[in-house]
């Protein structure tokens, strides 16, 4: 016990301080909140500093849930989570319920054992707690700590995701579980790893498995090969009782995001509309199942539940049609169909021939670039050539764990062809990622 109280003691003594990778991160300024704790050395305690960021809808009278983005194991992806709370496509979603949306970064050296923060019961289940009540009093918003969770979490933050349904469900709303879930049994190649058991109430949670086609699916070998023996035997577990739990894989991807959350929003968007209360702080809502639809597991045709013929407590669970039918195109391609334009940009200035404006991400397929006309004419796109490694192009770039590029791109552009000493005309249009115009 010594030598354990020793080693917690020497990692907080190296950690006591903000150091590199986690030192540079986005001002907090309102709507953006953030607290950070230091590493703790009492036993059960979390042994990682941690810093939480929180983003309120300006004018929200009071939230009515919290949807949090949980980064994964490494410093790489920790890192990148300080740069989820200022994800504009997240903050569509969180605006539209009333939510805030919140983006953990757990300081956890490249080397250290993951474990000891994505197991919630470790210490950063009641971290996470913390923050919400510190957090509300920074806000104004004391109801953070009572509203209910919708979760989503990528490697180990869906470890982290699916531990909190198993230990909170009365808490959590819905929870997308992207390449991570946590183990129900013992595995003698990972003996750090806790299990976990599935609570009655949990059944009652919509939840999502979101592995890669290439994380043992259909490529049986490498380094994540393993995250789908893992995530189809919780599925079993879990959907055999009856639990209200679905998969989709993704048809192009190992480990790396790519475009799930083109699926994950929407889905959670049901998750949301379904079980949120009209007013913060009333009873959660039961998730309905009478419109449920469902599919063989890593099938690609889903039906309405009356209609399958097989095993239900075998199938893939979707919450209902809309939803199913984003599913199928989304297991095929991940190319979801998109009808809706997004918002036009506003609050267009004009400095010189220095230009900027503000913009909402779309909810269905979230923000790509922005065209810039001159007196009628196109100029240039903003940005001149979208980027993103790991799928579709978006303005604000995509880290390995699903959040904005850091530093955050500005909406600026800077017209150096603009004639001195005339007066231009600017409009500014947003696009889409399915391609689609503002007005």
């Amino acid at each position: 016990m010594r030598h354990l109280a020793f080693a917690l003691l020497a990692l907080a003594t190296s950690l006591s301080a903000q150091n590199a990778p986690y030192d540079v991160f986005p001002a907090a300024d309102p709507p953006y909140y953030r607290v950070r704790y230091e590493a703790s050395t009492k036993p059960g305690e979390l042994i990682f500093p941690v810093n939480y960021t929180i983003w309120i809808p300006p004018g929200v009278k009071a939230v009515r849930g919290v949807i949090v983005h949980q980064h994964g194991c490494g410093e790489g992806s920790c890192k990148s989570g300080l740069t989820g709370a200022f994800d504009l496509h997240w903050q569509a979603l969180a605006k539209k319920h009333d939510c805030a949306l919140l983006a953990p970064s757990y300081e956890q050296p490249e080397k250290a054992d993951c474990q000891m923060w994505c197991d919630p019961r470790n210490g950063s289940g009641t971290a996470f707690q913390k923050c919400l009540v510190d957090l509300g009093a920074k806000s104004g918003h004391p109801e953070l700590s009572k509203v209910p969770w919708a979760l989503w979490g990528h490697s180990g933050g869906g470890h982290w995701a699916g531990g909190m349904v198993l230990t909170h469900p009365d808490r959590v709303a819905a929870a997308w579980l992207r390449s991570g879930v946590p183990l129900l049994k013992e595995d003698a190649k990972r003996t750090t790893i806790k299990t976990h058991i599935v609570p009655d109430a949990a059944l009652k949670v919509p939840v999502m498995c979101n592995p890669g086609t290439k994380e043992g699916v259909t490529v049986k070998e490498g380094r994540f090969a393993g995250v789908w023996p893992a995530n189809e035997e919780f599925f079993n577990a879990v959907r055999g009782k009856g639990g209200l739990i679905g998969v989709a894989v993704d048809p192009l991807t190992a480990h790396e995001c790519g475009n799930s959350r083109y699926m994950a929003i929407p889905w959670l968007d049901a998750c949301l509309s379904a079980r949120l209360p009209k007013n913060s702080g009333d009873a959660m809502n039961a998730m309905p199942t009478d419109g449920a639809w469902l599919a063989p597991l890593l099938g690609t045709e889903a039906v309405p539940a009356a209609q399958f013929n097989g095993d239900a407590n075998k199938a893939v669970w979707l919450p209902n049609e809309a939803v199913a039918k984003a599913w199928m195109q989304f297991v095929k391609d991940t190319q979801i169909t998109d009808t809706t334009p997004p918002p036009a940009p506003t609050n267009v200035r004009v400095n010189g021939n220095e230009l900027a404006w503000d913009a909402e991400a779309d909810l269905e397929s979230g923000l790509a670039h922005f065209i810039i006309e001159r007196d009628g004419m196109q100029i240039a796109t903003v940005p001149e050539q979208p980027k993103n490694p790991f799928g579709r192009p978006i303005f604000q770039g995509l880290q390995y764990s699903d959040t904005p590029t850091n530093p955050l791109v500005k909406m600026t552009f800077t017209d150096t062809k603009a004639e001195a000493g005339k007066k231009h005309a600017y409009r500014v249009i947003s696009v889409n990622t399915a391609g689609l115009r503002s007005k």
